[in-house]
């Protein structure tokens, strides 16, 4: 393609986005509200899940031994289930640790009426887990171990995490899907109208040799600049209520601090900012393309 060219299918996108400007407004108002919706979305997803992923790793599976079970075997039992695949760390708990947990924790280190230890032979390993959905393979394969005689978890937290991740997210997949096509379908309406209002200098166009691609281009042009538009206006937005949103629920709700970890702008716009001028400009160039191969005739 020649500068000129390119130049004037530049202009001419423009000029295309002025001269039907209140359908590009409402084409750009779409995508605005469409990706902002997304953005939000996103943000509200990615937090819940990192929450939900915190929650998750401070669950964990607990198993205790039979008394005769010998301290070789412990270990071995231990390197078996620090090589699965399902857990991500393990923490051996001897019986001299356990019950000086036990003294902390019930009688603030003073203990005297107990002059031996009673949980000598309850060593114990606390197995996090990669993935709480794995947690019923992991249970299943420890429950097959003889030497390990009980087995703590929670299988209904596990079951909870795991469908509200899955809920959440196909949600809002859903609604962004809907609004994906309200927007292409309002895209395609405003070039539409610019080809209808450009019919005869078309006409014109094409008798004196003009290429398919150079009467068509302006137009696609046109939509994705559209989506460009109604995608920069959502991640400006987004970037600056972020942060004053997350300051003022931890200011205002102190409590929550201790029980949630939000993410970072940078980590969400890392991710965010890309896949919204990709869906924009994708919106703009499917709009537009659809609608001209459809009714351009030339």
């Amino acid at each position: 393609m020649k500068i000129s060219t390119l130049f004037y299918t530049l202009r001419q996108g423009f000029r295309g986005i002025f001269r039907n400007k209140w359908f590009s407004l409402a084409s750009i108002a779409t995508i605005t509200t469409c990706l902002f919706l997304f953005g939000v979305l996103y943000a509200v997803v990615m937090n819940f899940q990192h929450i939900v992923k915190t929650a998750q790793s401070n669950m964990s599976v607990t198993v205790f031994f039979y008394e005769d079970t010998t301290d070789a075997r412990i270990a071995e039992i231990g390197d078996l289930i620090r090589i699965r695949e399902e857990v991500s760390d393990v923490k051996f708990t001897s019986g001299d640790e356990a019950w000086q947990e036990v003294q902390e924790t019930l009688f603030h280190g003073q203990a005297e009426g107990f002059p031996t230890n009673p949980l000598e032979n309850h060593e114990n390993y606390e197995i996090f887990l990669s993935d709480v959905a794995k947690q019923d393979s992991l249970v299943t394969w420890l429950s097959s171990i003889e030497d390990i005689r009980k087995i703590n978890y929670s299988e209904s937290t596990a079951d909870a995490l795991s469908g509200v991740n899955m809920i959440t997210a196909y949600v809002a997949l859903g609604l962004v899907a809907i609004l994906l096509a309200v927007s292409v379908f309002l895209i395609s309406n405003t070039v539409t109208i610019g080809i209808s209002v450009r019919q005869e200098e078309i006409n014109i166009m094409k008798y004196i040799g003009a290429t398919d691609f150079f009467v068509r281009a302006p137009f696609v042009i046109e939509g994705m600049l559209i989506g460009a538009i109604g995608s920069t206006i959502p991640l400006v937005i987004i970037y600056y209520a972020y942060n004053k949103v997350v300051n003022y629920a931890l200011t205002e709700f102190a409590l929550l601090s201790n029980i949630l970890q939000f993410l970072s702008v940078k980590e969400i716009f890392s991710v965010l900012l890309p896949v919204s001028l990709i869906l924009g400009i994708g919106i703009g160039f499917l709009g537009s393309f659809n609608t001209v191969r459809k009714h351009l005739r030339v």
